[in-house]
């Protein structure tokens, strides 16, 4: 696989989890990099390597659903219960007492919640345009359903029919070439520009993304590619073998997951970094706004000119400042 260290695999939390590892194993803490959806730990590869070439010690997994790890039958198998302790029993396999946890888009989610439910476990957090927010004040679905309406993605992926992990099952190589593209200047902002995820996003972003995918046409795309040919046939060679349930089931514990963590302490306490992307259309830098009133030790990064896949869109300036933060923070 191009720039990535060999599979590895670990039994944890029952599953088996596929995770790539490169750096030194005397370093610590060790870096765990967790990716978000439609994504894998390839989604990595130039922080993996950049963060190893200066002697960190690097851990990137499939996430639960993802890639060469398991997929359990389960909706409920996927609620943030398991996903975290799905990276505490990694850990263990790996005889690692803390790390840094750094999380993009679901990742990010699962990172934050790392350090509530697991704080002995986390050295420090890095959230890449996925903020750290107060427990919603009602079911987040129901949330998304009043903002925009029963076509969002979010809300399309409760349906129990599955219907939207057909779609995108069926075009696997659409899915890529619409998502991971970057955003066109903003003057020039298609209406239907495909961004990811969900919280900070305008009512008036098209968020029907199974409509969005079944309708797309390559030929007709004006924004740049992110990927080359053959990354791109990394994502989907991996996505045609596993299909979207796994990762679509992340989405379908919203609700669980927030009646679960009625009475969990929100802040976090551990020294913290916030990468914003300044034109991410969904997870936008104003979503991370007064995230400091529950992260006492809270440093905020922007990379301007870069969409929602950032550390893929902009890799050098992502692994410099986690290089930067580490050293100055770690040691």
């Amino acid at each position: 696989m191009i720039d990535m260290p060999p599979l590895q695999f670990a039994q944890t939390n029952g599953i088996r989890m596929g995770y790539y590892e490169a750096g030194p194993k005397t370093d610590a803490p060790p870096f765990v990099l967790c990716h978000g959806w439609p994504e894998l730990a390839f989604s990595w590869r130039h922080q993996i390597k950049a963060l190893s070439a200066v002697g960190f010690r690097v851990i990137a997994p499939d996430q639960r659903g993802y890639g060469a790890t398991e997929r359990p039958d389960k909706v409920e198998d996927y609620d943030l219960d398991h996903l975290t302790g799905d990276l505490v029993g990694l850990l263990d396999a790996l005889k690692i007492d803390k790390a840094i946890f750094v999380g993009h888009d679901w990742g990010g989610f699962v990172v934050w919640q790392m350090a509530l439910r697991h704080p002995d476990r986390v050295a420090g957090v890095v959230g890449v345009n996925t903020p750290h927010t107060p427990r919603p004040p009602m079911d987040p679905i129901a949330l998304f359903r009043q903002r925009f309406g029963d076509s969002m993605y979010i809300v399309q992926f409760q349906d129990p029919a599955r219907e939207p992990d057909r779609i995108f099952g069926g075009r696997v190589e659409q899915v890529f070439d619409a998502f991971m593209r970057k955003p066109l200047p903003r003057k020039e902002e298609a209406a239907a520009q495909p961004p990811a995820a969900g919280v900070g996003a305008s009512p008036k972003t098209n968020l029907a993304f199974p409509q969005m995918i079944a309708a797309y046409d390559a030929r007709l795309d004006p924004r740049t590619p992110i990927l080359s040919p053959e990354e791109k046939k990394v994502f989907v060679d991996a996505f045609t073998k596993t299909g979207f349930t796994g990762g679509i089931n992340w989405y379908r514990n919203m609700t669980r997951n927030w009646e679960r963590s009625a009475g969990l302490d929100y802040t976090v306490r551990v020294p913290s970094l916030m990468i914003m992307a300044e034109n991410d259309a969904v997870l936008p830098p104003s979503a991370a706004d007064g995230m400091e009133k529950i992260i006492p030790d809270l440093e905020k990064y922007l990379v301007r000119a870069s969409g929602h896949w950032t550390q893929q869109e902009k890799p050098d300036e992502v692994s410099a400042k986690l290089i930067e933060w580490r050293r100055r923070r770690f040691g």
